[in-house]
């Protein structure tokens, strides 16, 4: 008899080496208050903030396999880059702490926020992680990734001469290069969707459409990439945060194919598949206005749950516009995966309380 299709997807995954980082399952959870307020389809939402590693974050799921891919190369340092208030960073050097790893952080000034020890940098600089701050002309979007890689492997060059061994990764573990050779950021959210459908099962439930906020494609490609391969009609949907569609699709595809080959799995991807809306991009990447302002508060009273100010809000901003434009019917279920963050908000609290003063 046919083995069941998460536990063969289940059998592929456990073919890479991984640390353990994620001590539970994170729990699914009903927003119901935001439900009814807006009158639209069913809200869950996948409480990936609680990943348990430094305040949590989907980044948690991700490092468990870069982490254990660094270990396995003997590396001794592991270095990446992203921008001044960066989740990523901040998971990255504290799973780099726990297993022994320096962590060397290039934090680019993307967005107009001064430096200061406050929310995630603060978490850094207690983690005694070598930042090392950039400045960049790319304002209110992502740094170009080879301009980023090119800095980083200076930085290795140099690490190299000391007598260190280093491992240069992607912002978010996203997209291969440096000393990442495999998707290992997307394998992670595959990963997670068999976590996520197991869920479902237990529940008799499923959901129509998935919503995150994608900001370097990693997590909408294993997402995508797992629907596909347990057959599900579960639609993917990314709600940029950093880059416009157009330039930012193609990323997400490259990732879920590379993810594809990489477990030899035999499904379609077409570009439909890649469903990004940019309309909620407004001033830029890691620009905080009145709305993600308001869109804090609002989930924060309906439901106790704490939104970032640069990726979650966006997201929600998005979900909550979409429902009201008809995008989605009453019927329908909807999971919202809460990629964590929180941590910056301490970072804006001048400007969110100046913004919801007015």
């Amino acid at each position: 008899m046919e083995k069941p299709t998460l536990e063969r997807l289940n059998e592929k995954i456990l073919r890479f080496p991984r640390v353990p980082l994620v001590p539970w399952t994170t729990p699914l959870q009903s927003l119901s208050s935001l439900s009814r307020e807006l009158n639209g389809p069913k809200i869950l939402v996948k409480r990936d903030d609680l990943t348990g590693l430094a305040f949590g974050g989907n980044k948690t799921r991700k490092l468990e396999f870069i982490i254990a891919d660094a270990l396995e190369k003997k590396a001794d340092t592991i270095i990446t880059w992203a921008s001044l208030q960066s989740n990523w960073c901040l998971q990255l050097a504290a799973a780099a702490r726990k297993h022994g790893l320096k962590p060397i952080l290039v934090l680019f000034r993307t967005y107009d926020l001064p430096f200061s020890y406050q929310g995630n940098l603060l978490l850094d600089f207690l983690l005694e992680a070598d930042i090392r701050i950039e400045e960049t002309e790319e304002k209110g979007k992502s740094v170009d990734q080879k301009k980023a890689f090119s800095r980083l492997e200076k930085i290795a060059e140099d690490e190299k001469k000391n007598g260190r061994k280093p491992y240069v990764v992607s912002v978010g573990g996203s997209t291969t290069g440096g000393d990442m050779e495999k998707p290992l950021g997307a394998l992670a959210y595959l990963r997670a969707i068999v976590e996520i459908e197991s869920q479902l099962l237990a529940l008799n439930q499923k959901v129509d459409h998935l919503i995150i906020a994608s900001g370097s494609g990693a997590t909408q490609a294993g997402l995508l990439v797992g629907a596909k391969a347990l057959g599900l009609e579960t639609r993917v949907i990314g709600i940029c945060v950093s880059d416009k569609k157009e330039e930012f699709s193609s990323q997400v595809k490259n990732i879920a194919l590379e993810l594809k080959e990489m477990l030899e799995l035999n499904i379609d991807l077409e570009d439909r598949d890649i469903i990004l809306f940019d309309e909620y991009l407004d001033e830029g990447y890691g620009v905080v206005n009145a709305k993600v302002a308001r869109i804090i508060r609002q989930v924060f009273e309906k439901e106790g749950l704490v939104l970032d100010p640069v990726y979650t809000s966006k997201a929600v901003i998005g979900l909550v516009d979409l429902i009201k434009k008809g995008y989605f019917t009453p019927e329908e279920q909807v999971l919202f995966i809460h990629t964590g963050g929180t941590p910056a908000l301490f970072a804006y609290n001048s400007r969110l309380v100046e913004l919801l003063q007015k």
